[in-house]
């Protein structure tokens, strides 16, 4: 289940922009608004899959339920050339998909508790599966040549139609039905809000933000960018195998997981996010600088820097929430730090992204057709946002680090 579950991910995510942008000709913009809709069906949707999974129907049939009508959707998508109802579509899609992360790990959590396994030292070797279907999704896409086409949208379909009906075979996951009621503003995580009082929580929470906008854009653009290398480096492995290369940056995430807890133990919140936030200057800066020939080492260089910039702020961050909030709104303090990542800041990231893709961008008057990128302008934009951030949030972010308050994950 949770291999199939990010395999479904990975056989499009990271190669659609080379489809959108070198198949259908979409612009920078368009290119950014289809990553969007990972963020605003971020905002609302596993809220509303979460109270229908606790109240009306169990979690394995609502997770099936959502991938065989994503599967759906993912097939209409490859049958659409038009940029606008390609974004509708997909926005549809992410709206069944996004759910599913966190049904995936209801499903796996109370399953195991079924079985009487232990959840905290049993789910993570299950979890790393995910990755490893994310990434053999992509490699197969890379192999079969499918990149620029849309036969992975509906190799990612078959996907999700297969664990869709995988999913109504799973044990019954009944929920204990809690006495206390789950309103939508609480399950959106909404009630935390209340933490914007304190100036520590708010100002992590507007970096957490800014820092989510950074998320989608590799995801969006890097297959895009690889592939801009070909006339002058035909025969390279690299734009060959684009999505082979972009891999190690997934390999890379699963790597960089395992050094959390030391980092957060020795250094503390602050100063891991800071170590993020550099990484994703780095991660932008390199690729600016990087190139197949001679540039290979930057551009590899980028790929393993990723697995920091995105663990040590999406990981840790989560961490730091869990262990600062009062118990009685940790859930729906999780729930605010999705909504502020995953949400807006990757809504925003996603439409602002294209828009710096679309200024750096030379095209033909009269066809719309594009004839060059400055990709180098666009990363060092990127790498300059991210260095910014990094310049302000040691002086705004006030904490103090203490080493012998291990961060723990509460169940």
């Amino acid at each position: 289940m949770n291999f199939l579950q990010f395999f479904i991910w990975g056989a499009w995510l990271i190669s659609i922009g080379n489809y959108l942008g070198g198949t259908l000709h979409f612009t920078g913009s368009q290119i950014g608004a289809v990553f969007s809709t990972l963020g605003i069906a971020s905002l609302f949707m596993p809220a509303i899959m979460g109270i229908v999974a606790d109240k009306w129907m169990n979690a394995e049939k609502v997770l099936g339920a959502c991938h065989i009508i994503g599967a759906a959707t993912l097939v209409w998508a490859s049958t659409i050339t038009d940029p606008n109802m390609f974004f509708w579509t997909m926005l549809l899609n992410s709206m069944f998909y996004m759910p599913t992360i966190a049904l995936n790990n209801t499903v796996s959590y109370i399953i195991l508790e079924q079985k009487g396994f232990d959840i905290v030292k049993d789910f993570p070797p299950i979890r790393v599966w995910g990755t490893i279907g994310f990434i053999a999704a992509m490699w197969l896409i890379d192999i079969l040549g499918w990149d620029a086409s849309n036969k992975q949208l509906l190799f990612s379909a078959g996907a999700a139609a297969f664990l869709g009906i995988y999913s109504f075979t799973m044990p019954a996951c009944t929920r204990v039905k809690s006495t206390a009621k789950k309103t939508f503003i609480s399950a959106m995580g909404l009630d935390a809000f209340v933490l914007f009082r304190q100036p520590k929580m708010l100002i992590f929470f507007v970096f957490a933000m800014c820092l989510g906008a950074a998320l989608q854009i590799t995801n969006a653009f890097g297959s895009t960018f690889l592939e801009s290398f070909k006339p002058v480096y035909p025969d390279s492995f690299v734009v060959n195998h684009k999505l082979f290369t972009l891999s190690i940056s997934q390999i890379s995430e699963s790597l960089f997981i395992l050094a959390i807890p030391f980092f957060l133990k020795r250094f503390g919140i602050k100063q891991v996010m800071l170590m993020s936030m550099l990484a994703w200057v780095l991660r932008f800066g390199l690729f600016g600088i990087g190139n197949p020939g001679t540039g290979l080492v930057f551009l590899l260089g980028s790929m393993i820097i990723y697995g920091m910039a995105f663990d040590f702020f999406n990981i840790s961050g989560s961490l730091f929430v869990e262990n600062e909030v009062p118990s009685s709104i940790r859930a729906s303090a999780q729930g605010l730090f999705m909504f502020m990542t995953n949400g807006i800041g990757a809504m925003c990231g996603g439409y602002g992204a294209g828009l710096v893709v679309d200024y750096f961008t030379k095209t033909n008057a009269a066809t719309q057709e594009i004839i060059s990128r400055d990709w180098q302008s666009i990363w060092f934009s990127f790498s300059g946002y991210a260095l910014v951030l990094a310049i302000i949030f040691p002086l705004v972010f006030k904490y103090k680090h203490n080493p012998n308050a291990m961060p723990v994950i509460h169940h």
